[in-house]
């Protein structure tokens, strides 16, 4: 069994918190390379998660959560991603919707988000398209149909979808204002499919939503397409917080083989066994001290968003609003090149202590680089050292890119019936 001195825990009561799912999340991870060979979902995973409220951690105990801070949530994250980088992918929209519910002013339409998901229904991911559209627009449209409306058009990367009984998506309406809305995967005319053909993350449902002429009820239509302020630093961290959790994986899983390798290298070897070899050793130590620095940096990170979310609730100006969203963001940025380069190094150079038996199938050492690399190509790493740097030199923050009800494009949307 290998031995780890972690960075510290978020809080004093976070061990209480964890130990009651760390059983199940064992159990997950000594399953993930069969479950990958055979391409079986997450179906059961995601039930047992959801049973421990681990798909409901920010909502508060009487909403039907667990009311972590966002240190204590992104440090469940990083426990997540080391049992199985799939399960904590496929959760990353059902926190994104939480997110929102749980920082936006009460009304009608968190209520009933709330409701729905605090009753331990889940939300994938509705946002992203290929072809024409950009991040900051949609093909997909909502057009008014007597007391409703109707959605067309395709989604990708629909993270999380096959899982969920929501798709928490976004549209254009025909004069061009942006949309968000809560789409039930069973409506008619919702097609959700399989079709990831990433090399990693293979079992996060992460391919293709098609709507087809659904209808859709106001109550599923949010009021307006606000975003929260930390949104971006928010999403942003969640791969990191996963990658943070491969790495500590990494270091887990090789240390135990290597612990249990009865040879060494041949002629090479400064010792009989690869467990006494000094160069071993070494690598060994780094692999740890990768885990616990990518650690360490996502809660650090996490702490920042903490404070910017504390703000965010007593903050009606705009122009502060986006400058928290700056804030926000560089929090994270400031993590994001180092920790994967970390991760990326780690996932490579766990080969060097086991020589050709760290290519066996059986072993799935192969899925930590593929994973890692999967999700650190979601949001290229490079545009966040251009911010950091921008800012160091001229103190700009990132623009953000988050809708506000304000903005002309985004106001109210009502209901509109026809004719």
């Amino acid at each position: 069994m290998a031995h780890f001195i972690d960075a510290l825990p978020p809080t004093p009561r976070y061990e209480a918190i964890a130990g009651p799912f760390r059983p199940f999340l064992e159990r997950v991870r000594a399953e993930a390379v069969l479950r990958e060979d055979s391409h079986r979902l997450l179906h059961p995973e995601i039930a047992e998660a959801n049973r421990l409220g681990l798909t409901r951690l920010r909502l508060s105990e009487a909403q039907g959560g667990l009311g972590l801070d966002l240190v204590e949530f992104f440090a469940v994250v990083i426990e997540l991603g080391a049992a199985d980088p799939n399960l904590a992918n496929a959760l990353r929209a059902q926190a994104g919707t939480i997110e929102e519910v749980v920082t936006q002013p009460d009304g009608e339409w968190s209520d009933f988000v709330i409701a729905e998901l605090g009753s331990g229904k889940l939300a994938g991911s509705g946002a992203s398209e290929v072809g024409g559209a950009t991040n900051r627009s949609y093909e997909t449209e909502l057009r008014p149909d007597g007391a409703g409306y109707l959605l067309n058009g395709r989604k990708y990367y629909t993270t999380g979808g096959l899982y969920a009984q929501y798709l928490n998506t976004f549209a254009l309406t025909p004069e061009g204002k942006t949309v968000a809305m809560m789409v039930p995967t069973d409506a008619p005319g919702v097609t959700v499919l399989d079709d990831w053909d990433g090399f990693g993350q293979q079992l996060s449902a992460s391919g293709t939503a098609i709507f087809e002429n659904v209808h859709v009820r106001p109550e599923w239509v949010r009021p307006f397409p606000d975003r929260f302020p930390h949104a971006l630093g928010f999403f942003q961290l969640y791969h990191i917080a996963t990658l943070a959790g491969i790495a500590r994986t990494i270091a887990q899983e090789t240390s135990d083989l290597v612990t249990a390798r009865t040879r060494s290298y041949l002629g090479r070897s400064n010792t009989e066994r690869s467990a006494d070899d000094p160069q071993v050793l070494q690598v060994l130590g780094r692999l740890a001290s990768i885990a616990y620095v990518t650690r360490a940096a996502v809660l650090q990170a996490a702490t920042g968003l903490q404070a910017v979310y504390a703000e965010s609730l007593t903050t009606t100006d705009p122009a502060r609003r986006d400058a928290l969203s700056g804030i926000g963001e560089l929090h994270v940025s400031q993590t994001v090149t180092v920790v994967t380069d970390l991760v990326l190094e780690a996932a490579t150079v766990l080969f060097d202590t086991l020589g050709a038996s760290a290519a066996k199938k059986g072993y799935g050492l192969d899925r930590h680089w593929r994973n890692a690399r999967t999700l650190a190509s979601h949001n290229p790493r490079i545009f966040h050292d251009r911010n950091i740097g921008t800012y160091a030199a001229r103190g700009v923050l990132p623009e953000t890119f988050l809708p506000r009800a304000s903005d002309p494009a985004v106001r109210k949307f009502p209901v509109v019936a026809n004719g």
